[in-house]
C-alpha cells in the first residue's frame, strides 16, 4: 500500500468544522456554556431521584437512566467538540481512525440505549396503568435491574459487532462531513466491495432492532394506554396522561433527531452540506439539553424536590 493509502486508511478528517472555523471562538463558549448546563442539570435530577426515598420507584429509576445514559453520551460528544474547535482553525479537524471508530462506537450504543430504555418505561407505564393490580408482582426491583442491564448491553453488543467490521473495511476516502464520528459514515467511506455491503446490512438491522423496534414498541404502549384512558374516568385519564407527558416528548425529541439524522443522510449522501452539518450538531445537541428540561418541569414530583432544593441552597 502507498504512503498516500496508509494515511488515508490511519486518520480521517472531519470537514464540518469548515462551515464553523469564522465564529470557533463564540460557538466553543456556547457549547461549554451548555456542556456545563446539561452537566448540572442531569446531575441534579439524577441527584434528587437517588436521594429522596419516596422517588425510589421503577418510573424514576429508568428516567434516572435515561439521564445518565444522555449525561454519557455529553461526555462522549462535548469535551471532543470543545477541543476541536480550539484547533480548528484551519477548519478541519485530524482523527486517527480508532478514536473515530471508538467515538462512532460509543454514540451509537448510546443512542441506541436510549431509545431501549424509553421502550422499557413505555412497557412500565404500560403496565401501570392498564394492569395496576398486578403491576407490585410483574415490576419487581431485581426486573428492573434486568431490562436496564438489558437496554444497555444489547446496543453495546450489536454495535461493537458492527464497529468490529467496520474497522476490517478498506477506505477510499478520509473526509468525513460531521463534527463528531459515526459508525454508518466510517462505512460509507469504503472503496465497497461484499465486505462493505455486508456491513452495511448489518448496520441496518442493528438500526432496526435497537432503534426502530423500540420506537414502534413505544407507539403501541401508549396508544393502548391512550385507548384505556378513554374509556376511563376524566381525572384518571388526565392523571394518566400528564405521567407519560414527560416522556413522549422526550421520545419524540430523539425520534425527530434521528430521523432527520437519517434522511438527510441518505440525501446527501457524502457531500458537504450545511443543512447535514447542522443537523449532526442538533441530534446530540437538543437531547441532551432537554431531557432534564423536560423531566425536572414536567414530572410533578421531580420538580417539587428541585424547587426544594433550589430554595434551600439560595436560603442558605
Amino acid at each position: 500500500m502507498t504512503s498516500a493509502g496508509f494515511n488515508v486508511t490511519s486518520s480521517l478528517t472531519l470537514v464540518g468544522f469548515s462551515s464553523l472555523s469564522g465564529h470557533s471562538s463564540l460557538l466553543f463558549f456556547v457549547f461549554l456554556l451548555l456542556y456545563l448546563f446539561v452537566l448540572f442539570s442531569d446531575s441534579l435530577v439524577i441527584y434528587i431521584i437517588c436521594s429522596q426515598r419516596a422517588l425510589h420507584r421503577p418510573m424514576f429509576a429508568f428516567v434516572a437512566s435515561v439521564l445518565l445514559n444522555s449525561l454519557t453520551a455529553s461526555t462522549v460528544f462535548y469535551p471532543k467538540l470543545l477541543s476541536d474547535l480550539l484547533l480548528s482553525g484551519a477548519g478541519l479537524v485530524q482523527v486517527s481512525r480508532t478514536l473515530c471508530l471508538c467515538q462512532g462506537f460509543l454514540v451509537s450504543s448510546l443512542g441506541g440505549a436510549s431509545f431501549m430504555l424509553l421502550s422499557a418505561m413505555a412497557f412500565d407505564r404500560y403496565l401501570s396503568i392498564c394492569h395496576p393490580m398486578h403491576y407490585a408482582v410483574l415490576v419487581t426491583p431485581a426486573k428492573v435491574v434486568l431490562m436496564l442491564l438489558l437496554c444497555w448491553l444489547l446496543p453495546v453488543i450489536l454495535v461493537g459487532v458492527t464497529t468490529l467490521l467496520a474497522s476490517r473495511l478498506p477506505l477510499c476516502r478520509a473526509q468525513l462531513n460531521r463534527v463528531y464520528c459515526d459508525i454508518y459514515s466510517i462505512v460509507s467511506l469504503s472503496c465497497g466491495g461484499a465486505e462493505a455491503q455486508l456491513s452495511g446490512i448489518f448496520g441496518l438491522l442493528i438500526t432496526a432492532v435497537i432503534i426502530f423496534l423500540p420506537a414502534a414498541f413505544v407507539l403501541f404502549s401508549y396508544a393502548r394506554i391512550l385507548f384505556i384512558c378513554l374509556r376511563r374516568s376524566r381525572s384518571f385519564s388526565s392523571k394518566a396522561l400528564q405521567t407519560c407527558l414527560p416522556h413522549l416528548l422526550v421520545f419524540f425529541n430523539y425520534s425527530i433527531c434521528v430521523c432527520l439524522d437519517l434522511l438527510l443522510r441518505r440525501l446527501q449522501s457524502n457531500r458537504e452540506s450545511d443543512s447535514t452539518l447542522i443537523t449532526s450538531i442538533l441530534m446530540m445537541l437538543v437531547p441532551t439539553v432537554l431531557n432534564p428540561v423536560v423531566y425536572g418541569l414536567k414530572l410533578k414530583e421531580l420538580f417539587t424536590h428541585v424547587k426544594r432544593l433550589l430554595r434551600c441552597r439560595r436560603d442558605s
